[in-house]
């Protein structure tokens, strides 16, 4: 009796010495979608998903609501809706900005558009405070706003000086955030599957697209 009544005992406490399980990054639920457009744009698959992350922690709904900023950014990748709807037009998605793939992807070729223009990391700078400001920063010193220097730290894994910030040549190979080979002068999620969609230029006068968000 006394030694099933010390196994007993030690099962509970067995149970407690188990490390508790990691819980889950909700960014993970749309790998498909991630792959899908990172091939497609041939931005990095890890950038797509430290964007999210910063933007909407993989989340598609807010208190039982499609996820909207105070500023009307919209879905898993926080776009706004003048940038959604040239994104949509431009690349035939759907209707509607949360359904979870097209919001991926019209984020996902923005991002190719910030990268073709600024490099990296500057691309994470244009998505968050607006391609206009940003432009507008490196050209006279202006600060950044404070919420997009916080994002910078997000999305790159640490601060970023005014100096790394600004436009350079610089092999994709060499961005601190590429998981897999790429090949000169291109981002690309895995080499050799298929070539990305061509983004035709124009798109930057836009200014919606920004830090009111």
């Amino acid at each position: 009796m006394a030694a099933l009544k010390s196994l007993l005992l030690a099962v509970p406490l067995a149970v407690m010495a188990i490390p508790a399980t990691a819980a889950a990054d909700p960014v993970d639920r749309w790998t498909t979608h991630v792959a899908e457009a990172s091939k497609r744009f041939g931005v990095p698959a890890e950038w797509i998903r430290r964007v999210m992350r910063a933007e909407s922690g993989g989340r598609t709904t807010l208190a039982d609501a499609p996820i909207v900023s105070r500023a009307g950014a919209m879905g898993l990748m926080q776009l706004m809706p003048g940038t959604w709807r040239d994104m949509r037009v431009r690349f035939a998605l759907g209707r509607d900005p949360h359904d979870p793939r097209d919001n991926i992807l019209a984020g996902t070729a923005y991002l190719r558009l910030m990268y073709d223009r600024f490099g990296y990391p500057g691309l994470f700078a244009a998505y968050n405070a607006g391609p206009v400001r940003y432009a507008r920063h490196l050209a006279t010193g202006s600060p950044l706003p404070a919420e997009t220097v916080a994002y910078l730290a997000a999305v790159t894994g640490g601060p970023v000086t005014s100096a790394a910030l600004r436009p350079r040549p610089l092999a994709p190979a060499a961005a601190p955030l590429f998981a897999v080979p790429v090949r000169a002068g291109m981002p690309a999620a895995v080499p050799g599957e298929g070539t990305p969609d061509l983004l035709p230029g124009g798109l930057f006068a836009l200014e919606r697209q920004g830090a009111t968000r």
